[in-house]
């Protein structure tokens, strides 16, 4: 794993040595927070990395009304390969679930997000969405 320098950028994202990033944001999702997840999922896309995200949302408080719109922007905007979320409340398995569908209308590509109940299927799927990319079956619907 090459050091990117993410340790700095934001305290809610750990890079995990298999090349996953770990998302646990414990109380409320501010605009600022989200602006700086999002920075350190932009920094591994420009490496060329790929963008495996678990998001542990098991201590997650409420998504502001600017971070839903810095997460609707910088979703659009980034190269994500596959989002794993663990932990999400009922509104925010919503209102997650509406972001992809409409980063996927707006876009015309495809946001690979699966919603998890345990830590253990993330993870396998994402290390198998992996598997899929380096085999060249990259970014492509399930």
């Amino acid at each position: 794993m090459s050091d990117l320098g993410l340790k700095d950028v934001s305290p809610d994202v750990r890079d995990e040595p298999d090349g996953i990033l770990r998302v646990a944001i414990h109380g409320e999702v501010t605009e600022d927070r989200a602006r700086a997840v999002l920075g350190v999922i932009r920094r591994v896309a420009e490496s060329g990395r790929d963008v495996l995200v678990l998001a542990d949302m098991r201590h997650t408080g409420p998504l502001s009304a600017p971070a839903r719109k810095v997460v609707t922007e910088g979703v659009r905007a980034a190269r994500i390969d596959a989002v794993a979320i663990i932990g999400a409340s009922y509104s925010l398995r919503v209102v997650l679930t509406l972001l992809a569908k409409g980063v996927q209308m707006l876009t015309g590509r495809h946001y690979p997000q699966q919603l998890f109940d345990t830590e253990g299927e993330a993870h396998t799927w994402l290390l198998a969405r992996r598997d899929a990319l380096g085999q060249g079956g990259a970014r492509i619907p399930e």
